[in-house]
């Protein structure tokens, strides 16, 4: 069964990853960070929740890191994202456990492989994974690539939240902006080789009933890498 399909059939289900215990953060290069509480729903609502799609993280509490590029070439990509709690009139939410995932530049996924749904086998590595803790301003900050992308699918990175004590809070999906992607994908060609996206978010079937609530804001350029910021709210 191809990915597409997979998603398709999916639906809204979403992972419930095992807990572990809170978790500290390392330190992230000194890019500066984009106001993160402008991006996202633009009001006190809950995030979309959508599926964790046919490659979650099989072992997220190993992976407690902030650099998460491993071996993975591209564009460099900061990526902060701030939790909040619609519980708490959308106040900051701390000591959130955040797991995000995407795919490197090729459109591959680690910890997968050798089937139909991904004919590489990466089944025995786990870059451009990681967990961290949301410090008192709800903020969690990795370091990537800008990803690329696969058929069917819209650019986009994974996001599963669970509270301090390991309950699962949502699972939701990131948004580019497609102007991003595209001089991305036609200027960067030394590690981006397909060209533009084949799907765009207006078609794509997570993104297509909720783009608005999911679009992060990125900055930067290719030559100097890109800052994406993006608000998650969650019911806490």
């Amino acid at each position: 069964m191809q990915r597409k399909e997979f998603i398709k059939r999916l639906g809204l289900s979403s992972l419930v990853a095992p807990f572990v215990a809170a978790c500290g953060n390392e330190n992230v290069d000194p890019i500066p960070v984009t106001d993160a509480s402008s991006t996202g729903s633009g009001s006190c609502t809950v995030s979309p929740s959508e599926t964790a799609g046919p490659f979650p993280t099989k072992s997220p509490s190993s992976l407690v890191m902030t650099d998460i590029r491993s071996d993975r070439t591209g564009i460099e990509m900061q990526i902060h994202i701030t939790i909040q709690n619609k519980n708490n009139n959308c106040a900051a939410l701390s000591d959130a456990i955040v797991d995000i995932w995407h795919c490197d530049k090729d459109g591959y996924y680690s910890e997968y492989g050798g089937t139909g749904m991904q004919s590489l086998n990466l089944q025995g590595v786990h870059f451009l994974r990681g967990r961290q803790s949301s410090d008192t301003n709800g903020l969690i900050s990795f370091k990537s690539i800008f990803p690329g992308w696969y058929s069917g699918r819209a650019p986009h990175i994974h996001v599963h939240v669970y509270d301090a004590t390991g309950k699962s809070l949502l699972v939701t999906q990131i948004a580019f902006p497609t102007d991003v992607c595209d001089t991305v994908y036609t200027t960067a060609t030394q590690f981006y080789k397909k060209g533009k996206q084949d799907t765009s978010n207006a078609v794509d079937n997570v993104f297509s009933d909720s783009l608005a609530n999911q679009m992060s804001t990125i900055a930067g350029n290719v030559a100097d890498g890109y800052v994406l910021s993006h608000t998650i709210i969650v019911s806490a």
